[in-house]
């Protein structure tokens, strides 16, 4: 048995998550999916204060007070950056990090450094009323949608758990200066529906523990966990 440990990206909050649990709770594995500080059920606490290092700790805390070892850490989107730090942070806990359409981040760096275009977001969060909010992203035509989500059922479904996302969890860097935490085996899943205009950071051909990579496509847009949750979990169950 494994415990995977499904980490949101930004906006979005641990229910995103649903569709995906249930194929691997039937195959024998543990599944936790958290909402992250100032997100879905928990967008009370949201505030200036809250951002990557807050998320970061949220994920160490529920990994080493609930004592889960050997995890399988997966995380969509932003939250790249979040396991890439949390690995950091408690490297011999983890089993392996799962990189779902997400930023892949080098020591010291923020989201701005993995995709420039947010520095955008960053200056109408810091321009706007609250000076700290950071609203959804608006719906798009079809295929991009509502991060990638185009069906209106599931497009109404996905807007009851997005909520503003704190502007310092795109300012705040990523550490990733702990040597054990480079010998975790990467699986990157990438979706290849993408936004018009959107370039992907390369995978290096090696991971840092000199494997050759493992790079596995899907073909759905970004938000795969609600428009693909069977061949998202057909995935993870497969990896080693």
């Amino acid at each position: 048995m494994s415990t995977f440990l499904l980490v949101h990206g930004a906006w979005h909050s641990g229910r995103c998550w649903e569709r995906v649990v249930p194929p691997l709770t039937a195959a024998g594995h543990q599944v936790i999916t958290p909402s992250l500080t100032g997100l879905g059920e928990k967008r009370h606490l949201a505030g200036p204060d809250v951002g990557l290092d807050t998320h970061v700790d949220d994920i160490v805390k529920l990994i080493t007070e609930e004592d889960l070892t050997e995890v399988v850490l997966v995380g969509h989107s932003y939250a790249g950056l979040v396991i890439s730090s949390v690995a950091n942070d408690v490297p011999d806990r983890i089993a392996q990090l799962v990189y779902l359409d997400a930023m892949v981040p080098e020591h010291g760096e923020t989201a701005v450094d993995v995709i420039p275009v947010t520095r955008h977001l960053i200056d109408v969060a810091l321009r706007s009323e609250s000076g700290w909010r950071v609203p959804p992203p608006p719906e798009m035509p079809p295929p991009a949608g509502l991060f990638g989500v185009s069906d209106p059922d599931d497009v109404a479904w996905l807007r009851t758990m997005l909520s503003d996302q704190p502007v310092n969890c795109l300012r705040q860097p990523v550490r990733l200066d702990e040597p054990a935490a480079r010998s975790i085996p990467r699986t990157h899943i990438h979706c290849t529906v993408l936004p018009e205009g959107f370039v992907r950071r390369p995978v290096p051909e090696l991971q840092a523990n000199g494997a050759p990579a493992q790079v596995w496509e899907l073909a759905t847009g970004h938000d795969c966990m609600i428009t693909t949750p069977a061949q998202l979990a057909g995935l993870l169950l497969r990896l080693p």
